[in-house]
């Protein structure tokens, strides 16, 4: 018995292909090559990046919520909110609450095919909520960017001098 034949007996790669081809094994049937070729084609697909994030800028997500088109959603702590005040129209929902997911799951049932935006200091938890739950298969749910602090690169909601409500 050819050693390919004893692997192949003991569950190895499988048999090997006719002698003309001897350095080339079959797998499940399918050429080594054929299944290669497969492979590569299917790499595109694979290596495709994530869809952009939906973001908004500060001025934007305040005049989409006093419009009604989104909800806005500041995800701080309630001793924040104390500190700076909260962005005019936001719902206060602080993201370290243990009923955090179901009362945002909540705010999405109750206003079906809104899209929620999510304020926080500076868009670094919104960032982080957005993409964790995002892996749990939320959508429509929207980054302020800035935040209400301002990052460096984007303005805040108070360096914009936008509407607080305390």
């Amino acid at each position: 018995m050819r050693e390919a034949d004893s692997l192949a007996a003991a569950g190895g790669v499988g048999k090997w292909a006719d002698d003309s081809d001897a350095c080339t094994p079959y797998i499940g049937g399918m050429h080594r090559r054929a299944v290669l070729l497969i492979a590569l084609a299917a790499m595109p697909a694979l290596a495709q990046t994530a869809p952009e994030r939906a973001t908004l800028s500060v001025r934007e997500a305040h005049a989409r919520a006093k419009d009604g088109q989104i909800i806005l959603v500041d995800i701080r702590r309630p001793d924040e909110w104390a500190d700076t005040g909260v962005a005019e129209g936001a719902i206060r929902l602080d993201m370290t609450s243990p009923v955090f997911e179901a009362r945002l799951a909540g705010l999405r049932a109750d206003n079906p095919g809104k899209p929620i935006a999510l304020i926080c200091r500076t868009a670094t938890r919104t960032r982080h909520v957005q993409e964790t739950l995002g892996r749990r298969g939320w959508s429509n749910l929207v980054d302020v960017r800035g935040g209400m602090l301002g990052d460096g690169r984007n303005k805040g909601w108070l360096d914009e001098g936008l509407p607080l409500a305390r």
